[in-house]
């Protein structure tokens, strides 16, 4: 859906897990799967997400659920809602599809996806990205994107709350 001045709408890119694998099968050419929970963006993200688009046709966006961010990182996060987290993604000019998955990893999106590439931040070797395996089976590629220095949620939450202190 395009709005008045050529802009895809945002939210029509939030596809659950059934829509997203239709979309899947209509893409032309390679695409592209990330994911994270993207709590509050930062330019860390944002040069994932761009590396990440440039390796292919469209970008897909794995997104942890609320449930899945708290299981992993605690009962404070995230701060920001399932919702909301991807609402600001899918409005991302380089964001082609957000899927949200309720997994600890999403090992099970990637198997129903079938990504030709997928993309995670420097923090991660080849060797641990979850679907990494799938990728590779199909014959597709691993990339690993080199991560900006000094840039991460949990390092703008400790900042905020060292200034309210």
């Amino acid at each position: 859906m395009l709005s008045a001045v050529g802009v895809r709408e945002p939210r029509s890119k939030v596809l659950d897990w059934d829509a997203a694998a239709a979309w899947r099968s209509r893409v032309a050419g390679a695409v592209v799967f990330t994911n994270g929970v993207f709590d509050l963006l930062h330019p860390g993200h944002i040069d994932v997400l761009l590396g990440a688009r440039r390796e292919g046709a469209a970008l897909v966006v794995g997104l942890n659920s609320d449930a899945s961010v708290r299981r992993l990182k605690g009962p404070t996060r995230p701060v920001r809602t399932e919702a909301e987290r991807a609402a600001v993604l899918s409005a991302l000019e380089m964001v082609d599809l957000v899927v949200i998955f309720p997994q600890d990893t999403p090992a099970e999106l990637v198997a129903r996806l079938q990504p030709d590439v997928i993309v995670k931040g420097g923090d991660y070797s080849p060797d641990t990205i979850v679907g990494a395996d799938v990728v590779r089976a199909r014959g597709g590629r691993v990339v690993v994107i080199p991560l900006v220095p000094g840039q991460s949620t949990t390092g703008i939450i400790a900042k905020v709350q060292d200034a309210g202190a």
